[in-house]
């Protein structure tokens, strides 16, 4: 009796989100055709099944990613009226929290790509763009003037971001208290 070895069958959906995860593990690298057929244990015609070519599968990551970003910005920055403040400290808190690597290694590795190419610039700048828009209308609805608003907005990613990329769990047993020091700093009027 001859035993024959199933294939998996993934869709244009899988393929998208094996390609995001090897974008986090190995990079531009790993989401070439042959590496994500290999990774998945497909023939590389199930690939041409979904995708016209690998930048078909590269906007799909792209736009994948996109819409995640602004899902999860609008799920985090929206408050009740009088309650802009508190959620922006929980935006802070949500984001500065290391509790999500995988997330973390999307970021930084879709923001490497765009360093090298002008699609996945626009769409970093555009879900940055979100981001900074999201929070400066908490700001502004805190009471804070457009331009005090934006500024606060850049500050308050700019924190988050460059905390994410530091290794600062040893530099002072206290480093819980300095981080709530410096969001309500953020946020003070």
């Amino acid at each position: 009796m001859k035993t024959e070895k199933i294939r998996t069958q993934l869709d244009r959906n899988e393929w998208v989100d094996g390609a995001i995860e090897a974008l986090a593990d190995e990079g531009m690298a790993g989401m070439r055709v042959e590496a994500l057929a290999k990774r998945f244990g497909v023939t590389k015609g199930s690939f041409y099944w979904h995708f016209k070519d690998r930048q078909d599968l590269l906007n799909g990551v792209l736009q994948t990613w996109k819409e995640g970003r602004i899902r999860d910005i609008d799920k985090q920055s929206s408050a009740a009226p009088g309650k802009e403040c508190d959620q922006l400290l929980q935006v802070i808190d949500t984001y500065g929290t290391n509790r999500n690597q995988k997330g973390i290694s999307i970021e930084l590795a879709v923001r490497d790509w765009a360093r090298r190419d002008t699609q996945a610039h626009l769409v970093v700048e555009e879900v940055d763009t979100y981001r900074l828009e999201s929070t400066r209308k908490l700001f502004v609805a805190s009471g804070f003037s457009d331009n005090e608003a934006k500024s606060r907005s850049l500050l308050l990613y700019a924190y988050v971001f460059g905390q994410s990329l530091m290794a600062y769990d040893r530099y002072d047993p206290k480093i819980i208290d300095f981080k709530r020091w410096i969001a309500e700093h953020i946020v003070a009027n």
